[in-house]
């Protein structure tokens, strides 16, 4: 009897999609009305800050940084406009999203070490040519 209710294995069976349908579906899961894209803008310049100002210097582009970082680790939900609230309307996995992050850092941070050279002593001055004295005394 149980073999007749599930008809020849049909539960089972994968769904078939291409992908202009599947992409299709996720763009009609996060609606284009203005309190979206307003979340979506939020989330986006968070992680345009995050990213751009890494390595800032000054303290304004600094505290950008540092602001979008704890915004982003944070995991209070009791605010609207909280990273965790925002990951949840845009159905986005939040501890993803960090880790991406988190990847993405290290790299830039280990590229930045490698590309610094600092001397340890200054290149003695070479001997000048003797021409280059003598176009000096004329």
């Amino acid at each position: 009897m149980r073999d007749h209710m599930l008809g020849d294995g049909q539960l089972f069976q994968p769904d078939v999609l291409l992908p202009a349908q599947f992409f299709a579906a996720m763009r009609k899961r996060v609606p284009r009305e203005p309190e979206y894209r307003l979340i979506i803008a939020v989330l986006q310049d968070a992680i345009e800050c995050y990213q751009k100002h890494l390595f800032a210097r000054d303290h304004k582009a600094r505290q950008l940084h540092e602001d979008a970082r704890e915004w982003i680790e944070s995991d209070d939900r009791s605010w609207p406009y909280s990273f965790v609230s925002i990951c949840e309307v845009l159905n986005l996995n939040p501890e993803y999203i960090r880790r991406g992050l988190e990847q993405w850092r290290g790299k830039q941070v280990a590229a930045h070490r490698r590309g610094r050279v600092v001397p340890l002593v200054q290149p003695q001055a070479t001997a000048r040519d003797p021409r280059d004295l003598t176009a000096d005394v004329g």
